[in-house]
């Protein structure tokens, strides 16, 4: 009895040290975090926007007859439809967007065919798959079911990729102006490959011009080849050459315009 009480005595301790040694080993279970995997997923779910995209199929529309082209940027879009071998210019409607669980949500910065849409906020499921988006929901109180075919050509030029708001412009002393933010914007929407540039006023809800089409980026220079104008349809078709220099989020442009005039402009990146 006594060497079996001498023998508790000594497993005791052996047992403390044991599940003491057990607390230290034992795995702490990795605590979830949904908030997480929600932003990932948002991001994952967005990533497949940004480009340019052609419309190939709507519901009740020819789209033969004309050309519509998207450009997504990360949290801003525009869409252009216009006839270039017409060379006309049709409309324009576009603004922010964000996405969440396979919903877009729009809310329009500016929009030629009904300029009361401006501010509003319209909702769409969507689906990208390979070089294809789908998108399904409502529009002004009008169904809309499209596809969009993306079109931005693989290139290994520098890219300027974004949404652009002009920020300086120089005057016709050649004094460089700073651009004050507000309701009034001049924003360049630019895919890989393809441009439009927008001037509105989405509080007032007045759309000043557009125009866009096709860039090259190489040994400092940026050249734009015009698809559609909404000032002058008769540009069209031309291509015009620009020095540019980026630093971060500032694009500097130089060199002329349409008519002629200089243009030396700072766009900084939204």
């Amino acid at each position: 009895m006594k060497n079996s009480s001498v023998f508790k005595k000594q497993l005791l301790p052996l047992c403390c040290l044991l599940l003491m040694a057990a607390g230290f080993t034992s795995p702490t279970p990795e605590k979830s975090n949904p908030s997480g995997n929600a932003t990932a997923s948002r991001i994952q779910e967005t990533a497949g926007l940004p480009g340019a995209w052609r419309l190939v199929q709507k519901s009740g529309a020819n789209t033969q007859s004309q050309t519509a082209v998207m450009i997504v940027t990360d949290g801003r879009y525009t869409v252009a439809h216009f006839d270039q071998a017409g060379r006309k210019f049709l409309g324009t409607y576009g603004g922010k967007y964000t996405t969440s669980g396979g919903k877009l949500s729009e809310k329009l910065d500016f929009n030629t065919f009904d300029s009361t849409e401006v501010g509003q906020t319209n909702s769409f499921n969507f689906q990208t798959k390979g070089g294809t988006l789908k998108l399904t929901g409502t529009r002004g109180g009008t169904k809309v079911a499209e596809t969009w075919e993306r079109i931005d050509e693989t290139t290994n030029q520098p890219s300027l990729a974004g949404a652009w708001q002009i920020r300086q412009r120089a005057d016709e002393n050649g004094q460089m102006t700073t651009m004050q933010r507000g309701p009034r914007q001049t924003i360049k929407f630019m895919s890989p490959t393809r441009f439009q540039w927008v001037a509105f006023n989405n509080a007032t809800r007045q759309f000043a011009g557009t125009g866009g089409g096709t860039y090259t980026t190489k040994d400092g220079k940026y050249t734009e080849t015009i698809g559609f104008f909404s000032r002058d349809p008769k540009r069209v078709g031309m291509q015009l050459s620009f020095d540019f220099r980026r630093d971060g989020n500032n694009w500097h442009h130089s060199g002329q315009s349409t008519t002629g005039n200089p243009i030396n402009e700072v766009w900084e990146k939204e």
